[in-house]
């Protein structure tokens, strides 16, 4: 190999790194619901460019990409933008992306914590009666 090609190589990966890191930076801004208004409102979303390019950008929910996320809901969002519907709502409605917002703060408020789920009543395992068992009355 010699060192044009080695050369030629070395760029391509710089370059694909680069637009691997400006993706995912843009995908990962679509979490943001005041970002998603404010592309709205700007009428980027009624764009057909912009409107491919958001489907191009399916490709991130394949878990070899989606690992690199940092915030999941831009997945969420992502795919809400193929609708135009939800364009719609996004640009007329500023309520709507409270309402958005709110969502996705509850989302994250009881994602790690048990207590603030609300899990649905299950039978108690054997284990459980085994301990029930062992217990002496008093």
């Amino acid at each position: 190999m010699s060192s044009g090609e080695n050369a030629s190589t070395v760029d391509a990966r710089a370059v694909n790194r680069a637009r691997f890191e400006l993706e995912l930076e843009f995908v990962q801004s679509l979490a943001n619901p005041f970002y998603l208004h404010s592309l709205a409102q700007q009428n980027i979303l009624e764009q057909p460019a912009f409107i491919n390019y958001l489907e191009y950008l399916q490709y991130w929910r394949e878990k070899d990409y989606a690992r690199f996320l940092h915030y999941p809901h831009a997945l969420h969002h992502l795919e809400l933008l193929q609708h135009p519907q939800f364009r719609a709502a996004m640009k007329k409605d500023q309520y709507f992306r409270e309402y958005l917002e709110q969502k996705q703060y509850e989302h994250w408020r009881t994602w790690r914590d048990p207590t603030k789920v609300k899990l649905p009543a299950t039978e108690p395992s054997a284990k459980d009666a085994d301990v029930k068992l062992e217990e002496k009355p008093t």
